[in-house]
């Protein structure tokens, strides 16, 4: 059981609630990391997000009560949001589509000094559509926000051009890594990982996170294509489930692919210390999880050079053409072709990933910022 320290200066514990939207790759792993270190500091939690979040980042075990709540806004999501917020002092939403479906039972829910609720949100990823719907909605929950916190700078730039009240630079940092035995021990694991996959002898490429549009499987499936033929055949593995899994796997039997949709798998860590190349083939997350623990894991990493990838990998990531399956192809085939390249981002990855922020002083950054909303006037003692 999850022991709560008690909150500071005698005060009653902060509650909070974290909401998340369908697919939120992004803010899911950043809730799980936010929920450990917020009850760790005192702070009640609850999450409220789809199932399958439950099922792959495990919000109680972490200390959290979860509410299951569907993907979309029906009157059942609705009212499982309501009993949630009428405990809490302050709800996060992590993106947009999570922000939107807080926003209506918010005006029915009062606070705990019987104003409105504060509303903090977190922008994790820049919106694939476009268009006057899209910038109303984007306005529409910059406006109704306490908070507007953006994960890079171009997104907070973008929810003060919505007409954000305070919109401010939050950088979020990837989940702390695993405690590892010594290099006996990893070898070992590494061995075992890569025959219980059947890559012994050939490459593994891989790749994680929801089986959704977003994340742009399609482009990696393309690529596939370029190393179908090689021999040995690189294996190309996919964790993680979602709406898409049928689709693509689907692809992969027609077209003969070497790829292995693996599902939901807890040993992601290993997986990434066996990895030959992790692939990240989508644009629209500022920072993606998979790509920030592959660098800090010293993984060799093939990711789109978006602006802000471009900002957080620095040098050491293999940087390809956005949307571009043949320069993403040359890039993994490549880095196969090339140890002394892939032991060189090895190195680097670290290096760059000493610089970002870490578990600690996000939790602080956040949890700061549910002080000033929440409670005005309270001054926090240093974590």
């Amino acid at each position: 059981m999850t022991r709560t320290p008690p909150p500071p200066h005698g005060q009653a514990p902060l509650r909070t609630v974290q909401v998340l939207g369908h697919g939120a790759t992004a803010g899911a792993a950043h809730v799980r990391s936010l929920t450990a270190g917020l009850i760790a500091r005192g702070v009640q939690v609850t999450v409220c997000a789809p199932p399958p979040a439950e099922e792959t980042h495990g919000f109680t075990a972490a200390g959290a009560r979860f509410v299951p709540v569907a993907a979309r806004p029906d009157p059942v999501a609705l009212a499982a949001l309501r009993g949630a917020f009428r405990d809490a002092d302050v709800v996060h939403a992590h993106g947009v589509r999570a922000g939107l479906s807080a926003m209506p039972v918010l005006r029915t829910v009062r606070g705990p000094r019987g104003g409105r609720l504060p509303l903090v949100v977190t922008w994790h990823t820049a919106a694939r559509a476009t268009g006057a719907l899209v910038r109303l909605r984007e306005r529409q929950l910059a406006r109704a926000a306490a908070v507007v916190l953006g994960v890079c700078a171009g997104l907070v730039d973008r929810a003060r051009e919505r007409g954000a009240r305070d919109a401010r630079l939050a950088p979020v940092a990837p989940p702390g890594p695993r405690t590892g035995g010594d290099g006996g021990e990893a070898d070992r694991t590494r061995h075992k990982v890569r025959a219980e996959l059947g890559v012994v002898d050939r490459p593994l490429v891989l790749a994680a996170g929801p089986l959704e549009e977003r994340q742009e499987y399609d482009l990696l499936l393309d690529a596939a294509h370029a190393w179908a033929a090689r021999e040995p055949r690189p294996l190309l593995v996919v964790v993680g489930e979602g709406s898409r899994r049928a689709a693509l796997q689907r692809r992969i039997d027609t077209e003969e692919l070497p790829v292995l949709l693996a599902g939901h798998r807890a040993d992601l860590p290993e997986l990434l210390a066996t990895a030959d190349v992790v692939a990240v083939p989508g644009r629209w997350e500022a920072r993606p999880p998979l790509a920030q623990q592959a660098l800090a894991a010293g993984a060799p990493l093939v990711a789109a050079a978006t602006g802000e990838l471009c900002e957080l990998l620095g040098p050491a990531a293999e940087l390809t053409r956005p949307g571009d399956a043949v320069s993403l192809a040359r890039a993994v085939l490549g880095l196969l072709a090339d140890p002394a390249r892939r032991t060189a981002l090895a190195t680097a990855g670290p290096l760059q990933a000493a610089d970002w922020p870490t578990e600690d002083a996000t939790v602080a950054q956040v949890l700061s910022v549910y002080d000033e909303v929440a409670r005005p006037g309270c001054s926090r003692a240093p974590a």
